[in-house]
C-alpha cells in the first residue's frame, strides 16, 4: 500500500509521463520534484499567494526541475479527482512557462471541469 506521499509522487510522475512527447521534439530535459512547501523565501511574483509550484531553469549542465508542492496542493483539493486534476494542472502550467507554450497547446485536458 502506497502512502499519501508515494500516491502524490506518482500523480506528478503521471503528468510528466503524458508531457514526454513534447519535451523530447523540443529536445528539453526536464527534472520533476516534489516538495512538502515551498521555501520561505518566495519569488518577488509569489508574494501574495502560496505556490503550487515552481520552474527552475536550465543552469550549465544541470536540467530544468520542476518542482511541486505537495501541501498547498493537498490542501486545495477535497477529492482524489480533485487532486489529480489541481497536480496535472499545475505541472502543466509550469512545464508551458518553461517551454513558452500555453498549458492548452501541451495538454487538452488542461483546466478540465472539477465536477
Amino acid at each position: 500500500m502506497a502512502t499519501r506521499r508515494e500516491q502524490f509522487d506518482d500523480l506528478v510522475l503521471d503528468t510528466a509521463a503524458r508531457l514526454e512527447e513534447h519535451l523530447s521534439a523540443r529536445k528539453v530535459e526536464v527534472e520533476f520534484a516534489v516538495e512538502d512547501v515551498p521555501p520561505s523565501d518566495p519569488a518577488p511574483w509569489e508574494a501574495e499567494a502560496v505556490p503550487l509550484g515552481r520552474t527552475f531553469p536550465a543552469q550549465g549542465r544541470m536540467p530544468a526541475r520542476v518542482v511541486v508542492y505537495r501541501r498547498p496542493v493537498e490542501s486545495r483539493a477535497e477529492t482524489s479527482r480533485e487532486l489529480s486534476l489541481i497536480v496535472s494542472d499545475v505541472v502543466v502550467e509550469q512545464v508551458a512557462a518553461l517551454l513558452g507554450v500555453s498549458p492548452s497547446e501541451l495538454d487538452p485536458r488542461f483546466g478540465e471541469d472539477l465536477e
